[in-house]
């Protein structure tokens, strides 16, 4: 079997190749032509150039790790946001029901609106806030139109590999005299390793029963806000031996408004994941566990 594999070079895209290796050959693609296999597209602004790649390499699965993720700078460039989140996923979605592949997408809670205080079903309506939640909901509704696709709606995603927001509290915790750190965004903290892992077994799972083909929420278990999750590393930090000026006791909770940015966060970034485990037989880790690992693997390499 083959996959291809689009955005290599981001956080869930770089687990996928671990992950996805076991169901197939992987063929792994990112933006730049020339770290690519013969060249190949995976820059999502030519869509020419994406459908071409999938016409030679004949995959079986195509699996989208890639998106315009950031978030402010959508709000100042929607065409673009839309080229990449949606209109290269209906180039891939036209391709997969060409050759009937299976088509693997990852979405956001960003398309809902934030509000309540209840995790999100996937039959919930949606209604994004932001330019990134718009075209990140078009690029879902353009991979749902072929029979054999699997969309993962996710948030707070993390990595030991690249930036992140523990990365980020770490290192101004050792810099400054104190912290204050949003307290009313709710969410779960979600790895990159959990993602591909989950990915992978659905895969496999729906490959033998198309049935499973569909929707699905997936987050780590549990949920916090971003001032429970900066005081939980902090801590962990801590009792790894790493040296800091800020502990969790010097972190203050402000709100987001304290915060104005150019897109607006949803306050309710819970998901329900009810639908994912009972069709996959998964039990999804609580948020903690992940961190924890991920921290212990970057301990001393900050």
């Amino acid at each position: 079997m083959k996959i291809l594999l689009l955005g290599r070079g981001g956080q869930v895209g770089w687990e996928l190749q671990r992950s996805l290796s076991l169901l197939g050959e992987v063929v792994a693609v990112d933006f730049d032509a020339a770290d690519n296999p013969d060249g190949m597209c995976g820059d999502f602004t030519d869509l020419a150039g994406l459908a071409e790649t999938v016409r030679r390499v004949q995959p079986q699965i195509i699996v989208n790790a890639a998106a315009h993720t950031a978030v402010d700078k959508a709000e100042g460039e929607p065409e673009v946001a839309k080229l990449i989140n949606a209109l290269a996923p209906a180039t891939l979605a036209g391709a997969a029901t060409e050759l009937g592949a299976w088509l693997v997408h990852f979405s956001t809670d960003y398309v809902f609106d934030g509000s309540g205080s209840q995790p999100r079903q996937e039959t919930d309506a949606t209604s994004p806030l932001s330019v990134y939640g718009r075209t990140k909901l078009e690029g879902e509704q353009a991979v749902a139109s072929t029979p054999k696709h699997l969309i993962f709606r996710t948030s707070w995603v993390y990595a030991a590999r690249g930036g992140n927001f523990a990365k980020t509290m770490l290192r101004l915790a050792g810099e400054r005299e104190a912290l204050t750190v949003i307290d009313d965004q709710v969410g779960a903290p979600t790895s990159a390793e959990l993602l591909a892992d989950v990915t992978a077994h659905a895969l496999r799972a729906a490959i033998a029963n198309p049935q499973l083909a569909g929707l699905y929420h997936c987050v780590a278990g549990g949920e916090t806000t971003w001032y429970g999750y900066c005081q939980y590393v902090l801590a962990q930090a801590q009792a790894l031996g790493w040296t800091l000026k800020v502990g969790p006791a010097r972190v203050s909770p402000t709100t987001t408004a304290s915060y104005p940015t150019p897109a607006q966060r949803p306050l309710n970034s819970r998901l329900n994941t009810a639908k994912l485990q009972s069709a996959f037989g998964l039990q999804l880790p609580d948020w903690q566990q992940g961190v924890a690992r991920m921290l212990t693997e970057i301990s001393g390499k900050l």
